[in-house]
């Protein structure tokens, strides 16, 4: 007769019905029943509602909620859920989408108190703050000029990089920002553009190109009346007058000094920013 084995605990699990799982999301290894598929972590998130430490495989990016992770992924896999239904654009996240119908219902929530001016978007609304705070948190590090947007110093940096990425492709001329190249398209769309018959300069603008005339007739008709000295620009006037007022409205941070003109506090800036030789006196 044969033997029969004891039967086996039944407040144990059976080996076979236990099997390694490593969860895509995570890449934390656990081992979990076959029969309930829960890891003591997801019981854990069924009464938060949350997961604790998950990575994303592709990138090494934590979050702190499983939906937030899918909501990451988006950004690897490109799938944008959220549908525009005026113009078709779409998003990977819901907010994204509410942010963009303020294009079409016009809605500008975010008020500068000091203009009254109203901007759709948080981030515009605080850079813009800056023209009243007089903030530049950008400086560029070769010639110490500061600016109050981070794309500014990217478009400065091309003045010493000489790099133009914007072309017509027209006509192949390059600028430095877009906004020149899309003053520049004028010239080919616009049916009434003046040419300097001199030098071939093109201009959409009908002053401009007069300002640009005088330049060419040796005529100076802003006068300082302070001296007699004369000017073929109103700006280069402006300048000048400040020799009279003595002026300086541009200073150094670094040191305090002032200058009148802005090109000459960038050069000044160069004593903080770039190393010097070190002179040695050899007597």
């Amino acid at each position: 007769m044969a033997v029969k084995e004891d039967s086996q605990d039944p407040n144990e699990t059976d080996v076979k019905d236990l099997h390694e799982k490593q969860d895509f999301f995570t890449g934390e290894i656990s081992f979990c029943c076959s029969k309930t598929e829960k890891t003591s972590s997801q019981k854990s998130a069924q009464k938060t509602g949350t997961l604790s430490h998950l990575t994303c495989q592709q990138c090494g990016k934590s979050v702190k909620s499983r939906e937030n992770l899918n909501i990451h992924l988006r950004t690897h896999t490109g799938e944008k859920p959220f549908i525009c239904h005026q113009c078709g654009k779409s998003f990977p996240r819901k907010d994204n989408l509410r942010i963009h119908m303020r294009t079409h219902t016009g809605e500008k929530p975010f008020v500068c108190g000091q203009c009254g001016k109203c901007f759709p978007h948080k981030a515009t609304f605080y850079t813009h703050r800056r023209i009243h705070t007089g903030e530049k948190p950008y400086t560029c590090q070769l010639c110490g000029k500061t600016v109050n947007r981070k794309g500014n110093l990217t478009a400065h940096m091309r003045v010493h990089t000489g790099e133009k990425p914007f072309a017509c492709d027209q006509c192949g001329k390059s600028f430095v920002r877009r906004e020149g190249l899309s003053k520049h398209m004028e010239i080919h769309s616009s049916e009434s553009c003046f040419i300097c018959p001199q030098c071939g300069s093109v201009f959409t603008d009908k002053k401009l190109f007069e300002s640009h005339l005088i330049t060419h007739m040796g005529q100076e008709p802003f006068m300082c009346h302070h001296c007699g000295k004369t000017f073929t620009k109103k700006a280069n006037l402006k300048t000048h007058m400040k020799i009279h007022t003595g002026e300086k409205p541009f200073t150094c941070e670094q040191c305090g000094k002032s200058f009148r003109q802005k090109t000459t506090l960038y050069t000044h800036m160069r004593v903080h920013t770039t190393e010097r030789p070190i002179r040695v006196c050899l007597v």
